[in-house]
């Protein structure tokens, strides 16, 4: 999945920062286990705001199939993040995330919540950020994953 967000350069009077564009569903899977075999777009829109060491808000996207192999499930389905970090002068982050998926055609959610910790690091000139933490699913379809998790990340970071 790709997103792009436009962005006005500077935050809101009220210091909301936020963005809105399409999100690209790409068939990249090597399996069909891992993946749809459909080709996808939307909208996609972020908001946030830093307060100190806080940075809260969320991200929202709608994806529908556009093109793909007819004999698997059209996409249609609606993603809601909410996000809650905590930021250290060391640049470790604590995050608290649910990422919510709901399926219109099934009417099923996807909730996984989250608490993550990250730390940003250089490694040669290449800053990055590594994470990972637990999950729990609080809810998902019949079919869909249960109980614990695990999120494991690796961010390529390219500041101006």
């Amino acid at each position: 999945m790709q997103s792009l967000f436009f962005s006005p350069v500077q935050p809101t009077s009220n210091g909301w920062i936020w963005g809105a564009g399409p999100v690209f569903l790409l068939p990249t899977a090597s399996d069909d286990l891992l993946g749809t075999d459909q080709w996808g777009l939307g909208p996609t829109a972020v908001a946030l705001k830093q307060s100190g060491a806080w940075t809260n808000g969320g991200l929202v996207n709608h994806i529908w199939s556009v093109a793909g192999d007819s004999d698997r499930p059209d996409i249609n389905q609606s993603f809601i993040q909410p996000f809650f970090s905590y930021n250290t002068p060391t640049a470790t982050t604590l995050t608290f995330t649910a990422d919510s998926t709901y399926n219109w055609d099934t009417k099923d959610w996807t909730v996984p919540v989250g608490v993550f910790v990250s730390q940003v690091f250089k490694a040669g000139n290449q800053i990055m950020q590594i994470g990972a933490g637990p999950r729990y699913y609080v809810e998902s379809p019949d079919n869909g994953p249960e109980g614990w998790g695990a999120r494991v990340n690796l961010v390529f970071l390219f500041p101006k």
